[in-house]
């Protein structure tokens, strides 16, 4: 198993990413702190290169291959926001990259693969359909696999956001990010840990697609099995080197329903004026739904990322439901 990260990694990888990814801004909303009863700060990645924070965790692992093993290229599977980063990383550093993409990702998240270089092989939507095809690939190219979360690099680029945001806001009460399988918890997770004197880390997941809360109250990962929720960023499960990591310095994994996680987004389109993905909402969803948990405190949230499909927004998709 490798080894987890630590606060030097990420300081580490902060400086092998800097040629490369944006320090992104910090944001604030007068109406969003009083809906809340907090004032919250946002880390807004949706301005990120590749529109999202998966380009740090990228970069930081194509940059730190050896040159005999980068020339062979590398290879991932991912839904989307991974996949984009990783061909646009590639590109960077003059490699090829190959992309496994289930067949139903989102159409923006294809085209920006597409536009960044890669070399998409389409596959079933399921864990078995995407580890087949990337098996199949990496024997015919020689590729290194660079998992979408469960890597030591990854992690440790992931967290340069949460680095950011302590020093740019270095008095946070909490920080709250979104969990999928666990990248950027986890990185955030080491970051605040080694950055700042100890303040609470939360992960924030949707009611349907729940395994990270399960995982933690059962003291062992609890795959993801037919998640059902409109943040299709977060629908993987945790993976055996950010599960540890997340038991060690998470305080606890908040459960948000599709409508908070639908409200959070809405507001931040329309009070912010920023666009943000439905996984980017979750965090905001689960203050709105417990805005007494915490008064008066400063909260760091990370906007995960902004690439939506504007043809189909979530909101549209529930009105057409209703309208029958």
């Amino acid at each position: 198993m490798a080894t987890r990260p630590t606060i030097r990694d990420i300081r580490e990888a902060a400086k092998r990413i800097q040629p490369w990814v944006h320090q992104t801004p910090v944001l604030t909303s007068s109406t969003l702190n009083d809906l809340c009863d907090a004032e919250i700060f946002f880390k807004c990645e949706n301005f990120q290169r590749g529109g999202a924070f998966k380009i740090r965790g990228a970069t930081n692992a194509v940059f730190s291959l050896e040159e005999e093993e980068a020339g062979k290229g590398v290879a991932t599977h991912s839904s989307g926001n991974h996949a984009a980063a990783l061909a646009l990383a590639a590109g960077w550093r003059g490699i090829k990259a190959h992309v496994v993409m289930p067949e139903n990702a989102p159409r923006v998240k294809k085209e920006a693969v597409a536009g960044y270089g890669a070399e998409i092989t389409f596959c079933e939507p399921t864990l078995r359909g995407r580890e087949t095809a990337l098996a199949q690939v990496v024997n015919r190219t020689g590729a290194r696999f660079i998992h979408p979360y469960n890597d030591t690099m990854v992690i440790s680029g992931q967290g340069t956001a949460a680095l950011e945001l302590c020093e740019k806001v270095p008095d946070l009460d909490v920080v709250i990010v979104p969990v999928g399988g666990g990248g950027l918890l986890s990185g955030t997770a080491i970051a605040v840990s080694g950055a700042t004197a100890a303040i609470p880390v939360f992960g924030a997941e949707p009611e349907n697609a729940d395994d990270a809360y399960r995982s933690l109250k059962a003291g062992k990962i609890i795959p993801s099995e037919n998640p059902d929720t409109i943040a299709d960023g977060l629908l993987t499960s945790l993976g055996d080197l950010t599960f540890p990591i997340i038991q060690a310095l998470v305080r606890d994994i908040v459960r948000v329903s599709e409508e908070d996680i639908l409200r959070a987004m809405r507001l931040i389109w329309e009070r912010m004026k920023i666009i943000v993905e439905p996984s980017s909402a979750v965090p905001l969803g689960a203050l709105l739904a417990h805005r007494k948990a915490l008064p008066g405190h400063r909260v760091g949230i990370i906007l995960s990322g902004g690439n939506v499909d504007l043809s189909t927004l979530p909101w549209e998709r529930k009105n057409r439901m209703m309208q029958g």
